[in-house]
């Protein structure tokens, strides 16, 4: 068995379920709505762009006054590392998960499942895999990426986004806010 690579123990091939990663393309979140989806704080967010453990891949900040643009793809990053801080694995493992699921396709993402003791983080992709770390005597937990991304559209689809190409905001929708999708349909 090999971890992801660059992490301890290298890597096993992630399995692939489609979702819609079209409208996600679409759409970039500023700092505030990126840090309230994955759970952090915009002083942990400004900090892992100026160390380049995630960076946004939409815009990044061009000196003060500038905003940072996340994907859909950024904030689900973040909000792996997030978890995966939280577990206390170690940073080089985490980097080394951060550069994994920034080269995986968001297709590859869905169906992914992380593994980590710790030390090294794994792909899983069926129950052989967990079997093999689980036969060291390691104790691991894992990360459904699926899950992740699923908690991760749930959140941005109540914050504030805004069209890539153009920059026109995007409303956010609250289901439980007549007023606000009166407002919406007006438009």
């Amino acid at each position: 068995m090999t971890a992801l690579p660059g992490s301890p123990r290298g890597g096993l091939l992630p399995s692939a379920r489609p979702r819609g990663g079209e409208a996600h393309e679409r759409l970039g979140y500023r700092g505030p709505s990126a840090c309230a989806a994955a759970g952090i704080t915009y002083r942990q967010l400004d900090y892992w762009a100026r160390t380049g453990l995630v960076q946004p891949s939409i815009r990044p900040a061009h000196g003060s006054g500038t905003q940072r643009l996340y994907s859909f793809h950024d904030v689900l990053v973040l909000k792996i590392v997030k978890r995966l801080l939280d577990a206390g694995v170690s940073l080089q493992s985490i980097r080394a998960a951060v550069t994994a699921l920034r080269a995986a396709d968001l297709a590859e993402l869905a169906g992914m499942t992380l593994m980590s003791d710790g030390a090294a983080v794994h792909r899983c992709s069926s129950p052989d895999d967990l079997a093999q770390l689980l036969q060291d005597g390691r104790g691991v937990f894992g990360i459904a990426v699926g899950a992740v991304w699923n908690d991760v559209e749930s959140a941005l689809a109540q914050l504030q986004a805004e069209h890539v190409e153009t920059g026109d905001a995007v409303p956010a929708d609250h289901p439980a806010d007549e007023l606000a999708r009166r407002r919406n349909r007006a438009l």
